[in-house]
């Protein structure tokens, strides 16, 4: 494992590593999954940067602090990413003001933002530029979006994709960077690779953003676009009553549509990686995957009114992990598992 430790302690880097291994299950199911299947040292980089995006997701979801407070420790937890302000300092502040209502393993990743960052702080000077910017993009645009945050909703379909962009796309385009440090080769395509993993980001998100719909909802947000639910004369405010409206349901559809014209370009992105790289291949398959699991148990059950209902089961997760390890390294298997896996789902061009 190769690390720049210059400026750190081999020991204290190694129990920040313990930990940055340890947390991840507690904080994200799927990216436990997901990650490991990386090669080493990649899988140790996107590990720290997914745990920076969610510490900057958790400040910016925080129901006990105001647009202000959300604004001015984003800044904060930036500058210490940047080594501009001490995180241990950062990290005891911002936990007092955090609501007591997150989940207990958020605000056991809010208190140890130290020991994230040290990780960062370890890497190359190559490996922290495309984590920073990461970073950056989210702690500026994402205040953007909290600061109109509300039960009615986003405007329209540009103004979900700015949206889902600054919060999945700007880390679809880190990790191509960081494959192209893994993998030279893609170099030549990273223009048209970024591209497409913008677009991948977006497939995941706005499957995100129907699973969670109610759970938003619950907190006093949404973000579904306006203009897709009877030309925005549907009131996304009283959800509980017009979500089995016709209005509801065909806006409904249209998401899934374009949601399914996003995973599309993943799958595309996902051909476009060597198939010697079997690690990145499996990494992005597995997450694709589960998206095409979610946005299908929605289409079969339009009228959910929680999470819980469209949840994939363990079953389905170990037979989509099975298909993709006998196609891995072939595109025309991976294409044709994938138009099997969409089959019945509505698209919409992207």
């Amino acid at each position: 494992m190769l690390l720049d430790l210059t400026k750190n302690n081999t020991d204290a880097l190694e129990k920040d590593l313990q930990y940055q291994a340890a947390v991840l299950p507690d904080v994200s199911r799927t990216f436990a999954l997901t990650i490991p299947t990386l090669p080493s040292r990649l899988a140790l980089v996107v590990t720290n940067a997914y745990l920076l995006c969610r510490i900057a997701d958790t400040i910016e979801d925080d129901p006990r602090l105001d647009f202000g407070q959300k604004e001015a420790n984003l800044e904060r937890f930036l500058a210490t990413v940047k080594e501009q302000e001490d995180a241990s300092a950062f990290s005891a502040s911002v936990t007092q003001l955090l609501s007591p209502a997150i989940p207990p393993a958020e605000m056991e990743l809010m208190r140890n933002v130290d020991r994230v960052v040290g990780v960062t702080h370890s890497f190359t000077e190559a490996e922290r530029r495309i984590l920073e910017r990461c970073v950056s993009v989210m702690c500026f645009d994402m205040p953007k979006f909290q600061r109109n945050s509300s039960l009615a909703g986003l405007r329209d379909l540009p103004e979900l994709d700015a949206y889902c962009y600054a919060v999945a796309g700007v880390a679809g385009e880190m990790l191509v960077d960081l494959f192209c440090i893994q993998c030279p080769e893609l170099e030549e395509s990273r223009p048209e690779l970024r591209s497409l993993a913008v677009s991948f980001g977006q497939g995941l998100q706005m499957t995100n953003i129907l699973k969670d719909v109610w759970a938003d909802h619950e907190r006093g947000a949404c973000w579904l676009p306006r203009s897709v639910f009877g030309d925005g004369g549907l009131s996304l405010e009283n959800l509980k009553e017009n979500h089995r409206s016709g209005e509801f349901q065909n806006g409904l559809q249209t998401l899934i549509g374009i949601a399914h014209g996003h995973l599309g370009n993943a799958m595309e992105f996902t051909c476009r990686i060597p198939a010697r790289e079997a690690g990145i291949r499996r990494f992005c398959l597995w997450a694709l995957g589960l998206a095409v699991l979610t946005l299908r148990k929605i289409q079969r059950n339009p009228h959910f009114t929680s999470s819980d209902q469209v949840k994939i089961s363990r079953r389905s997760v170990r037979a989509t992990v099975f298909a993709t390890k006998i196609m891995l390294r072939s595109n025309r298997g991976l294409r044709w598992l994938f138009r099997q896996a969409v089959r019945g789902l509505p698209i919409r061009s992207v």
